[in-house]
């Protein structure tokens, strides 16, 4: 072997070494990648947040948890079609106030399967308009929630379970289906 493809081969081998070693300390520090969530696209902090939030909420993947937690049916399953649709809506009022705690979403976010069991898809952060008192809208995971002066809340969607083609943050999830019960649009 000459020295310039020993040189090239050892420049390879600590390539791919420096490379297992970063990809265990992202395993390590809970950064697996989530199937099409993970990476989001977002930068570090926000894969951080999502990771965080996802370990937080894997407790809730039924409803019967989620309701144990706190967490309240809010109306039937919302839809826009054709955008998507959002899904069922489980409150937590305890958490409804100014404050903003990514491992603790003010509302997890359910789609009704056709066997009538309800699968977890993301979260839906929550503030009071009445609750917040400043000029900038408030925000979570470098996100700006947005205004629905109607409803009376700030807001911001989540999909840390079911990925939306719209995007991690989107309204509406394409992916999200209100084939049991009736609709509404928000």
């Amino acid at each position: 072997m000459t020295r310039v493809s020993a040189g090239i081969a050892a420049a390879v081998m600590m390539t791919g070494s420096f490379m297992g070693v970063a990809a265990a300390q992202t395993r390590g520090m809970g950064m697996a990648p989530a199937a099409n969530v993970l990476p989001s696209g977002f930068g570090d902090a926000v894969d951080r947040d999502v990771t965080t939030v996802r370990n937080a909420t894997a407790g809730f993947k039924t409803t019967e948890a989620a309701e144990a937690a706190g967490y309240k049916r809010d109306g039937n399953c919302i839809e826009h079609q054709p955008a998507g649709a959002m899904g069922y809506h489980f409150k937590n009022e305890a958490l409804l106030d100014a404050a903003l705690d990514v491992a603790h979403p003010e509302v997890l976010v359910y789609e009704r399967k056709p066997d009538g069991s309800f699968k977890l898809n993301g979260v839906e952060y929550l503030v009071p308009i009445s609750a917040w008192n400043e000029t900038e809208p408030p925000h979570i995971m470098g996100q700006a929630l947005k205004k629905a002066e109607g409803l009376g809340i700030w807001y911001l969607h989540a999909w840390t379970w079911e990925p939306s083609p719209s995007g991690l943050f989107a309204d509406w999830n394409p992916n999200v289906k209100c084939s049991a019960g009736p609709t509404n649009g928000r």
